[in-house]
């Protein structure tokens, strides 16, 4: 799907879906527990459903009742699926079964789609060998999926790199059930707050796990039990950075609601360096909503460290083309194995449409401000590219076009209803012919 976006503001209510990444861990570690555990608001759609067929696929049953889904959990009694389990485009939920498959004790396949089968694996494939796991990668070019891992998880001592933090999380999840205790030791570990964030969960079902050396060193206790339990997600941080930035840069008055405060997501940051940058936000806790008034006058930031946040390199990267000065971001190595070369796809799209961003080794360079001119762009097939794109677009001089948008189903459901619903002008390609056909005096009047 392709959609023209014109130059416009958010202006009312919205709400962003529930947390992929806290679906994604209350889904396994549901399934991982005995018994029936409740999830309240999951993202249903997108990571959120592959994580989910995953469970099925394992032995879990799980009906959807409302805005919750029931699942009934198997513990360490997972059952051998038939066929391979392919997990679309969720490198989330590839990294966490790469461990939780081992528990089935028989050969399991996982696969993904085509940016799945090129992401690098092999430091959590090599660290799983270190604990007595089988791994059979198919093409013997690329440690990537498609992948049969074969159990038991026998457990021990692992040591290895925390550039990505879903390698760790995968070992934390899986090593209660391992034959003997785990011990974990990370080297330059980052996006702590993500393994703050699996810890957090693995708490809500039972488990405690020490953390006595800053994500370092972890001791896992294999007491092969999870207590099935009743648990909410809370609004994703890491969704909310585009309708975030995108009422910063323009003459909006949004609020955003259904967030908790409290949640350890690393993505919560975005509202400190927007604040630091000049926007005016105004956190309610109680009410679990942001209000933001934005149109106002941005200033660069020396630096931002993406090494906890690099979810967050797309809308940030956005927000500092509009800033006045230049925005360094640090630490983005890892940004450059997500779904895509984040840094690299941004740079390119941003640079097409008239601003100026250079990469300087392991750092990103936006000069600003600068005016976005219309264009057509790619998503790459990227959900945080695309709504990226659609919020450069509100404040955009000409329409901007993103092809493949309809990838923001992986983390946002309903994204192009719910700014429309705040007053976004957005076509999508069959509708945009009508819009052509309008006179020009009416489409002036909308953007006015």
């Amino acid at each position: 799907m392709n959609v023209t976006i014109r130059r416009g503001s958010l202006n009312g209510t919205m709400t962003v879906p529930g947390s992929k990444s806290g679906t994604i861990r209350a889904v396994f570690l549901a399934l991982l527990s005995e018994g029936r555990s409740i999830i309240r608001n999951p993202l249903a759609s997108g990571d959120g459903l592959s994580a989910k067929e995953a469970a099925i696929a394992l032995g879990a049953t799980i009906t959807e009742e409302g805005d919750r889904w029931i699942v009934e959990g198997v513990g360490r009694n997972l059952t051998h699926p038939s066929t391979s389990i392919d997990l679309g485009n969720s490198g989330t939920a590839t990294s966490f079964l790469s461990s939780i498959a081992t528990l089935s004790g028989k050969p399991v396949t996982l696969t993904g789609d085509e940016q799945i089968r090129r992401r690098p694996f092999r430091t959590l494939f090599d660290a799983l060998g270190d604990l007595g796991v089988d791994v059979l990668v198919h093409n013997p070019n690329r440690i990537s999926p498609p992948v049969t891992i074969t159990g038991p998880l026998r457990g021990g001592s692992v040591t290895l790199q925390g550039f990505n933090s879903q390698f760790v999380s995968s070992l934390l999840l899986a090593s209660p059930f391992a034959q003997r205790p785990v011990v974990i030791t990370v080297r330059d570990g980052l996006e702590k707050p993500y393994v703050q964030l699996t810890l957090d969960w693995m708490k809500r079902f039972g488990i405690e796990v020490a953390n006595p050396d800053d994500y370092e060193y972890f001791e896992v206790p294999n007491t092969k039990t999870y207590r099935a339990s009743e648990v909410a997600v809370g609004g994703d941080w890491s969704a909310l950075a585009f309708p975030l930035v995108a009422s910063v840069l323009t003459p909006s008055e949004l609020t955003i609601a259904g967030l908790d405060f409290s949640d350890s997501q690393g993505d919560k940051r975005v509202v400190d360096i927007l604040q630091a940058m000049g926007a005016e936000i105004v956190r309610d806790p109680r009410s679990g909503t942001l209000s933001i008034r934005g149109g106002k006058r941005l200033g660069a930031l020396k630096e931002i460290d993406l090494a906890d946040i690099p979810d967050a390199l797309p809308a940030l990267a956005v927000a500092a083309t509009q800033a006045t000065g230049t925005t360094r971001f640090t630490n983005i190595a890892h940004v450059r194995v997500k779904e895509t070369d984040r840094v690299l796809e941004m740079t390119e799209r941003l640079n097409r449409l008239g601003c100026r961003l250079e990469i300087e080794e392991d750092e990103l360079l936006v000069h600003g401000p600068t005016p976005i001119r219309g264009g057509t762009v790619s998503s790459a097939g990227d959900h945080r590219i695309a709504m990226a794109m659609v919020a450069a677009a509100l404040v955009a001089t000409g329409e901007v076009t993103v092809t493949e948008a309809e990838c923001v189903d992986v983390s946002f459901p309903d994204f192009f209803k719910r700014f429309e619903e705040c007053g976004a002008k957005i076509a999508r390609e069959d509708e945009k012919a009508a819009y052509r056909n309008t006179p020009p005096e009416s489409r002036l009047s909308e953007l006015n």
